[in-house]
């Protein structure tokens, strides 16, 4: 019997919209120069997919709606694909450039996927500078999340230029095929009769634990009613760390988005951002948060509309392992933390991070992420899904829930090839709505190398590629700041280049007068811009804080 789709993932059907779309993806860069006449075919493709179809599950999946909306759609398994229709390829105009991949990209990004076939598409871009090729794959997120992503992808590579061996789909096994019509509707009507008991039992259980939420336990008295509620019930969990009440500021980002996409993306060595949290005791995730906090505040203050509050991003964390196995659904929760913005200062913003990702990491530890996901669970689908679309609706003209989304998705570190030709490059791409914002940094690792993908609204954000500039250039400022004593002095040292000038120590700022030049920088006023924040001059070695455990992957 094929499977239902989730509650929880039945919410990526209901809130897309002609704007609000609902699909994740990956553009992956290929030197195909290895292979028979060092060219890449729409036929090669084809043939690889074919061969290792069992392999990625996703693919072979097609939704099939319950009559009336009673319930949520099942997931059924076509027997033939159609590959003229899935795989496309395509040319970029001269010169081929990464601006001229984005532009195409962010074009294919802005369309939705066909629900009546298996809800994903693949194209091959041909056209690129140095002779090389492009692979845009996107798949709808009701049917992977960032880690499933990873493995579909990872499903039709290999690890060395001649394709392996795969075995062959078990002979005698019929696809999985959803019930008819009427049974359908019988277990939807057996659902909604159900539905009043089961959003009794979930209220029993969840109100004593709404401090575990990440969106409600923002919300004034949430934790104080928990804790009474608790102490009722006699039970002595302990209590979960608070999180810091934070009000969400408007940015040019915030609001109604369109059904316009741009994007861009760029790499950065993996080992100099372990260098850097080796030398400031934390981890390669808060680095890559410091340094998302640093491009947008950068960008933000050229604008001049730095807010002094602190933005709010949307984190999606992994749940594997504590939801159930085996099943299709996203194994994904949305949890929330302030990026400091607000903080001049490289080295402090980039401890403030590691401050609120501990606390979130505490908080995920002491709560189970697996009851959160029955939230979802106890409505019923055709309420689920009106009451969706209105958040939607309400969340576009109410104040901003949260300003962007970040994602850190952990890959392979190990050379991939697609037909023997070896991927260069991989950078993913995800989701921005009106309630999350106009602006989605997603970060995936592979091979020794960071890929960060940013899709944005196209009117919202039209200079996307100065965002990747700023991120090279924070990750050159932390490197700087993570330096023994000894070399930063050596640095300083050293005669100016040509028609350069060089490099002077500061004179040592006063307590009053750091503040006053923070105070400044987050407001966005005159004084230390967010390129100047610390760029000169011996920085006083970084405290050491307990290091945390790596995060779950995102």
């Amino acid at each position: 019997m094929a499977q239902q789709v989730s509650a929880f993932d039945a919410q990526f059907l209901n809130f897309e919209t002609g704007t609000n779309l609902a699909h994740i993806a990956a553009l992956t860069i290929l030197d195909p120069s290895g292979r028979p006449g060092g060219a890449l075919t729409r036929e090669d493709l084809i043939a690889l997919l074919k061969r290792r179809l069992h392999l990625a599950p996703p693919l072979r999946r097609r939704l099939v709606e319950v009559p009336f909306g009673l319930d949520h759609p099942y997931w059924a398994e076509d027997r033939e694909v159609d590959f003229d229709y899935h795989v496309r390829d395509l040319a970029l105009p001269p010169p081929g450039d990464d601006h001229k991949l984005a532009e195409q990209v962010a074009r294919l990004h802005g369309t939705r996927l066909d629900r009546g076939r298996p809800l994903w598409e693949i194209y091959l871009i041909h056209g690129l500078a140095g002779g090389r090729v492009a692979i845009y794959t996107k798949v709808h997120h009701a049917a992977v999340d960032g880690v499933t992503g990873a493995e579909v992808l990872t499903a039709v590579m290999d690890f060395e230029p001649e394709p392996a061996a795969v075995p062959a789909p078990e002979a005698g096994i019929e696809p999985q095929q959803a019930p008819d019509a009427v049974e359908m509707v019988i277990r939807g009507v057996a659902r909604v009769l159900d539905n009043p008991f089961a959003l009794l039992r979930f209220i029993a259980e969840a109100v004593p634990r709404l401090d575990e939420v990440p969106f409600v336990a923002q919300l004034p008295g949430a934790g104080l009613v928990s804790r009474f509620v608790r102490g009722i019930g006699g039970g002595d969990a302990e209590p979960l760390p608070e999180l810091p009440r934070t009000v969400v500021p408007r940015t040019p980002f915030s609001g109604r988005i369109s059904r316009h996409r741009r994007f861009a993306f760029g790499q950065l060595p993996l080992d100099e951002v372990k260098r850097i949290k080796n030398a400031f005791g934390v981890t390669v995730n808060d680095v890559v948060m410091a340094m998302c906090a640093t491009a947008l505040r950068r960008w933000l203050a050229k604008r001049d509309e730095l807010p002094r509050q602190p933005l709010v991003a949307g984190i999606p964390v992994s749940t594997r392992g504590q939801a159930a196995n085996g099943s299709a659904a996203n194994e994904v929760m949305l949890t929330m933390t302030t990026l400091p913005t607000d903080v001049a200062d490289p080295r402090d913003r980039l401890l403030s991070v590691n401050r609120s990702m501990s606390l979130i990491k505490e908080r995920l530890a002491a709560a189970s992420a697996a009851w959160l996901l029955e939230f979802s669970q106890a409505m019923p689908a055709a309420l689920s899904a009106l009451a969706a679309r209105s958040a939607f609706r309400i969340a576009s003209r109410a104040a901003p829930a949260m300003n962007l989304l970040v994602s850190n998705v952990p890959g392979p570190q190990t050379p991939l090839y697609v037909c023997g030709a070896r991927v260069t490059a991989l950078y993913p791409m995800s989701v921005i709505t009106d309630v999350s914002g106009g602006i989605n940094i997603t970060v995936f690792s592979y091979d020794g190398r960071l890929g960060f993908g940013i899709v944005t609204d196209r009117d919202m954000v039209p200079d996307v590629w100065d965002l990747i500039d700023y991120l090279r250039d924070s990750l050159a400022e932390y490197g700087a700041l993570a330096a023994p004593p000894e070399q930063r002095t050596a640095e300083q040292g050293k005669p100016a280049e040509p028609g350069k000038p060089g490099k002077t120590a500061k004179p040592r700022r006063t307590a009053k007068a750091g503040a006053a030049a923070r105070g400044a920088g987050a407001a966005g006023g005159p004084g230390r811009g967010p390129e100047q924040e610390q760029g000169q001059g011996a920085a006083p070695k970084p405290r050491r804080t307990r290091k945390p455990p790596e995060p779950p992957p995102a």
